[in-house]
C-alpha cells in the first residue's frame, strides 16, 4: 500500500488565531529552567515588571505586584532584569 501525501493546497492555513485568548489554554511554564522569584517587601511596584514581561505572568492585585502566574511564565528573566530595585531573581527550577 502505498500513502498518499498531502499537498501544499489540503494542509489547513497555519497561524491562524481561531480563538481569542486561546494561549491562556496553554500551561508553558514547564519550559523554563529559571524561575523568578519576588521580594514583596523590596518591590516599590512601579509594575515595570509586569509592562514588559512577555507572557503576562506578573500576577497585579489592587494595583500592586502580587507575584508570578507559573502556569504560563517561560522564565526568561525580563521581569528580573528590569525591576529598578532588584526585587526580582532567578533561580534554578527544581524539578
Amino acid at each position: 500500500m502505498t500513502e498518499t501525501k498531502k499537498g501544499w493546497k489540503d494542509l489547513p492555513i497555519g497561524g491562524n488565531i481561531l480563538e481569542a485568548g486561546n494561549s491562556q489554554h496553554y500551561f508553558t511554564g514547564t519550559w523554563r529552567t529559571y524561575k523568578p522569584i519576588t521580594d514583596l517587601d523590596k518591590c516599590i511596584n512601579c509594575l515595570q515588571c509586569w509592562m514588559f514581561c512577555p507572557d503576562n505572568s506578573i500576577v497585579i492585585k489592587d494595583g500592586k505586584m502580587d507575584g508570578q502566574d507559573y502556569d504560563h511564565c517561560k522564565g526568561c528573566g525580563v521581569c528580573a532584569a528590569i525591576c529598578p530595585v532588584k526585587a526580582i531573581d532567578m533561580i534554578k527550577e527544581e524539578k
